[in-house]
């Protein structure tokens, strides 16, 4: 387990001695870390090596066996408006008839007081500036289920960033997407990134996790390493928690050792 120092004094995520389960199977082990804010992370790790078990447990949906998860100091419960969550494609019906617009502004309820008669002025702007900063404004009458599958996930980020959280997981956001759209989707995330957002996000490609990420935590049950890509691609690590042969992460050695990729 490696757990990296924060240079801001209050980490955006700080994760102690996390252990959850599901009855008598330990989905994690002993985790922590801590992440800063405006960094962009990457969860890797093989099929239930726990990588949506723990951004549930961030997002509070979880409650530990043991540990805590604290959100810029806060517990979860007392944080949970600085958090966002983008699911997996998957996990949403897109046959719901909803709008672009509306599922946008989904992410302005819990802004929105209980007396109100709708949403707001500010409340409209919110959802304007952030489907300016996924390139979905044109869309904002589709249906969501009419959109490609890289459109939906930017309608998700969208939601997320009217929500106006500090801290956005994502889980898989560029599973089933084709190159092209997986880089529109990436522009998205430095761009959030860039504006001091802190980002995690569950990804499955260890080709592109170099590139992508600021920082990866490596997970199965437990913390394996967590740092820059050049420390946590290290083949011989990556073959002993995916159980594989060295062989099959031989392109990723210039990557380990700083080389070129």
């Amino acid at each position: 387990m490696i757990a990296r120092p924060t240079r801001s004094g209050v980490p955006a995520v700080q994760v102690d001695h996390l252990t959850v389960s599901y009855g008598p199977t330990p989905a994690l082990l002993d985790i922590s870390f801590q992440i800063e804010a405006g960094q962009l992370v990457g969860v890797i790790g093989p099929n239930g090596s726990g990588k949506s078990t723990l951004i549930k447990a961030i997002l509070g949906f979880l409650k530990p066996d043991l540990g805590e998860v604290r959100l810029f100091g806060a517990p979860t419960d007392k944080a949970r408006r600085r958090v966002a969550y983008v699911p997996q494609r998957g996990a949403v019906d897109w046959d719901f008839p909803v709008t672009v617009e509306q599922v946008v502004m989904m992410g302005r309820y819990g802004q929105i007081p209980f007396w109100a008669w709708g949403p707001s002025r500010e409340d409209r702007q919110h959802v304007d500036d952030a489907l300016v900063t996924v390139r979905m404004e044109k869309f904002r009458r589709r249906q969501i289920g009419q959109l490609s599958g890289g459109q939906q996930q930017r309608v998700f980020m969208a939601r997320a960033l009217a929500q106006g959280a500090d801290i956005l997981l994502l889980d898989e956001p560029f599973a089933g997407v084709d190159a092209a759209t997986e880089r529109a989707l990436l522009e998205v995330l430095d761009s959030t990134k860039q504006a001091g957002r802190t980002l995690i996000v569950v990804h499955h490609d260890l080709a592109t996790a170099a590139e992508y990420f600021d920082s990866l935590l490596l997970i199965k049950q437990r913390l394996f390493a967590f740092g820059s890509p050049q420390q946590v691609l290290q083949p011989e690590l990556l073959s002993e928690v995916y159980e594989g042969s060295l062989k099959a992460f031989e392109h990723l050695r210039d990557v380990s050792t700083g080389g070129d990729k």
